[in-house]
């Protein structure tokens, strides 16, 4: 191949040196290096322009490190198939992706000014940095490998349930007796039966243990109509939707069967052995295993490498909502079981009761690093000496979920602060309180508080504290004012000219806290315009479905916000994915520079997007208060 420029030695003044030496330092794994290595690398890189259309193949396996310093390149393989695409910052090296994959050749695409690390210099400097090498050895190329990557878990997870599901269905019609349906069950050695309407539609399904609970325990003359105990109108998965999707219903709900439809008529179901054949050594069935334990500590066991688990899915290729909706699940099932242990110690309740997940597990929208924001609500029925024992089990629970790596809220939002355990009628008291007088203590708790979603038992009593919640909240237009000022509070990290602001000092230098400049302002925005207007809705993705059908934010605008969230969880996920496998503890503080050209204009392009949502909200809830 030709370059225009030649290949040529970096001269010019010690500022523009410095330049380069800058752009090294925020280019992974080159801020690995002390200050003499970096040195090094500055003094024995090369520079060359290079035209779009132009290639490296394997005549080039031994020119060194290439380091994009503008431009775009595509690595395709030997079928040309599209294997990664780099931009700014990023690097690669023909000789080792030609060892890893074969005949692997990067494409110019965009005009490109590379530097060119000399593979003298480039082994030298792994030779002499172990973090350095590991990123090219054991963690190299981890781009290519999950683009390679056919058989991983998540396309596998991506096939569509009709490809593990069974189509030998036992039917029965809603007129025959339990006694023909338990005969016909046994006969057939299957473990359920639909029942079908007149008109052969699907209306409920009966199970081994519906014929334990509903007839044996009951007494029930088997002569009965399997209509009267059968599970009417039961959930459905659609036979196109993924095994990822139907996982995760029957994870969450702890369905053990799910029919399945086509174009609305029943064609199979899909039991939890179907998907554990399918994907048995998947991470998913973590939550299976964990309603199993029987001890806090065996429990801690099985999700202590819990970030080493979310870094393999980034890395095969799942996107931030799946793996949000993923580290959720876990972490209900967690909760869920620490409860029960508590239960069996304690006797059961005195009263009926709810455990209550606040902000982001509640939204289904965890990631590494998440704490403890949960509460009890009782039924007003309790008696006052026997609040005793919600205390006692919200003790065990709490240290439980710390034990397990889900951190004490530092602010006391857990159910183990009597304010946040209380009977439903004092939860609206508080809530009234909060409306009536929208002090800025009252609206930072209502940014957790109103995303709310029971994780366990009588869901009835969440579901009247959140309705308390919206009616309060939708009528009460100073209250919604309030709620916009804490949504306007943190503004996108973008200065003149859409430049990044970061901190300029400190622990955390020349990087921006994502979450708190990103993820926040869009759900504390969505969370504004879903309390106004009643939306039941928790999840921020679902919120914004129904804003936008429901006409109460304009489509167009609830899709640009939908596309910031993905790109700046996509971005937060990749980063505490890459500290994971450097062996460092995820955060979210993410320095811009570091990144590849692409992901920061679509960075840039989600701020814009989140400057212009809040404001919307300062036009439709602030206007005329100043």
């Amino acid at each position: 191949m030709n370059d225009e420029l030649g290949d040529q030695t970096l001269r010019g003044a010690a500022s523009e040196l410095e330049d380069v030496r800058e752009f090294l330092r925020s280019s992974l794994p080159f801020h690995e290096l002390d200050s003499a290595a970096l040195d090094e690398a500055v003094r024995a890189l090369r520079i060359a322009y290079h035209r779009q259309g132009e290639h490296f193949d394997e005549n080039a396996a031994k020119d060194g490190l290439r380091i994009l310093r503008s431009g775009a390149v595509d690595i395709r393989d030997g079928d040309n198939k599209l294997l990664d695409r780099l931009g700014e910052g990023e690097s690669f090296h023909i000789g080792g992706l030609n060892a890893e994959r074969g005949a692997v050749r990067a494409l110019v695409i965009e005009d490109a000014l590379i530097y060119r690390l000399p593979d003298t210099a480039y082994y030298a400097l792994r030779r002499g940095n172990r973090s350095f090498d590991r990123y090219f050895s054991s963690q190299r190329s981890r781009r290519l490998r999950r683009a390679a990557r056919v058989d991983g878990a998540p396309n596998a997870m991506l096939a569509p349930v009709r490809s593990v599901m069974t189509r030998d269905l036992l039917t029965a019609p809603e007129h025959a007796s339990v006694h023909q349906v338990a005969v016909a069950m046994a006969q057939r050695r299957v473990s359920s039966v639909f029942v079908l309407d007149d008109d052969g539609e699907l209306s409920g399904i009966v199970t081994d243990r519906d014929l334990r609970t509903r007839v044996l325990a009951q007494a029930r003359d088997i002569r009965c109509a399997v209509k009267d105990v059968m599970t009417p109108d039961p959930q459905t998965i659609d036979v196109n939707d993924s095994l990822f999707a139907t996982t995760l219903r029957m994870t969450q709900h702890r369905f053990h069967h799910l029919p399945v439809l086509e174009e609305g008529r029943l064609v199979g179901i899909v039991t939890t052995s179907d998907l554990i054949l399918a994907r048995r050594d998947d991470p998913v069935f973590l939550v299976q295993h964990v309603s199993r334990e029987s001890s806090v500590d065996g429990i801690r066991d099985l999700v202590a490498n819990m970030a080493e688990l979310m870094a393999h899915w980034v890395s095969s290729g799942m996107n931030a909502q799946q793996v949000a909706q993923i580290l959720t699940a876990i972490s209900d099932a967690v909760t869920v079981r620490l409860i029960s242990l508590a239960e069996e110690a304690l006797g059961p309740a005195p009263a009926p009761w709810a455990w209550l997940g606040f902000g982001s597990q509640a939204r289904a929208e965890q990631l590494l690093g998440a704490d403890q924001d949960n509460g009890i609500v009782i039924d007003d029925r309790v008696e006052e000496g026997d609040l005793d024992w919600y205390r006692e089990l919200a003790a065990r629970v709490c240290d439980g979920l710390a034990a397990c790596g889900y951190p004490y809220c530092s602010g006391g939002i857990m159910a183990t602060t009597e304010s946040w355990r209380q009977p439903l009628a004092d939860w609206c008291d508080t809530v009234r309180g909060w409306t009536r007088e929208p002090t800025s203590d009252a609206v930072m708790r209502v940014s957790i508080f109103f995303d709310i979603r029971g994780i366990y038992g009588e869901r009835a009593l969440a579901g009247a504290l959140q309705a308390e919640m919206l009616e309060q909240a939708g009528r009460n237009t100073i209250f919604q004012a309030a709620l916009a000022a804490g949504a306007l509070a943190s503004t996108p990290p973008l200065g003149i000219f859409r430049r990044f602001v970061v901190d300029r000092d400190g622990e955390h230098r020349d990087s921006l806290d994502i979450k708190k400049r990103g993820v926040l302002p869009i759900t504390e925005i969505v969370r504004l315009h879903a309390l106004a207007h009643g939306i039941v809705a928790v999840n921020t993705q679902e919120r914004l479905n129904a804003l936008g059908a429901d006409g109460h934010m304009a489509m167009v605008d609830a899709r640009n916000l939908a596309d910031a969230l993905h790109c700046v969880q996509r971005v937060r996920m990749r980063h505490q994915r890459d500290q994971v496998l450097a062996g460092g503890t995820p955060d979210n503080y993410i320095n811009p520079r570091a990144l590849p050209r692409l992901a920061r204009e679509q960075l840039r392009d989600a701020f814009t997007i989140i400057d212009e949502a809040q404001g919307a909200v300062r036009q439709t809830f602030r206007a005329g208060m100043g």
